[in-house]
């Protein structure tokens, strides 16, 4: 079999949520010698990517979101022995959670679903993260970025708090924040790095992010 039409099997298992098929085509892809970043970005993840696309046009819904990402992690704990082996095939760890006072997690499931199908370590500290949570995760994971996703308004100003936090701490992370009403413009306003509108973004910011 020609490694693009393994790649191609890794890409159609995740956009089908096709559990075996992302794991005998991810052990297909080791035999091969596929390059353990290819496998990555150009199988798996070309498939989340599809499935971020779809989920923003609303042609499928949370439940398919998390099927694929469930897919996508039967296939990197197969993965896993060599990425822990390797020269960093992860791309960086990224710290996600919702911010204190706020315990909704569709949006930032998504967002980690994403990410991991792009090759991110990401660490999810869930709900009711308070800015510590943030920081002693990042800390603990070697992390570059911190993600928090607030979905109501009264809980915009736990973002604020978390940027000074890192501020105060002088620490190196990265700050990017979503949710409903979370904007550009607050994220400027309160001096964050980064802000995502949508599941589909935030792999493109994150990338941006780690590179700079």
């Amino acid at each position: 079999m020609s490694k693009e039409q393994i790649l191609a099997d890794l890409k159609t298992a995740i956009e089908t949520w096709n559990i075996k098929l992302a794991q005998d085509s991810t052990k297909k892809a080791i035999e091969e010698k596929i390059d353990v970043k290819e496998i990555v970005e150009f199988g798996l993840g070309r498939g989340m990517e599809q499935i971020g696309i779809r989920f923003d046009r609303a042609e499928i819904y949370l439940p398919q979101v998390v099927a694929a990402s469930k897919t996508m992690e039967a296939a990197l704990k197969i993965l896993e022995p060599i990425m822990t082996a390797g020269d960093g095939a992860l791309r960086g760890t990224v710290v996600m959670g919702t911010v204190e006072g706020d315990i909704h997690e569709i949006g930032k499931n998504v967002c980690c679903a994403m990410l991991r199908g792009a090759g991110f370590n990401v660490i999810d500290i869930g709900p009711d993260a308070t800015s510590q949570d943030f920081l002693d995760a990042a800390e603990d994971h070697d992390a570059q970025v911190l993600g928090g996703s607030a979905l109501m308004t009264t809980t915009l100003e736990a973002q604020r708090e978390l940027v000074i936090a890192v501020k105060e701490a002088d620490a190196p992370y990265k700050t990017i924040f979503g949710g409903a009403p979370c904007s550009k413009k607050w994220c400027d306003e309160i001096g964050a790095d980064g802000y995502s509108a949508t599941g589909g973004e935030i792999v493109d910011l994150v990338k941006s992010l780690i590179k700079g």
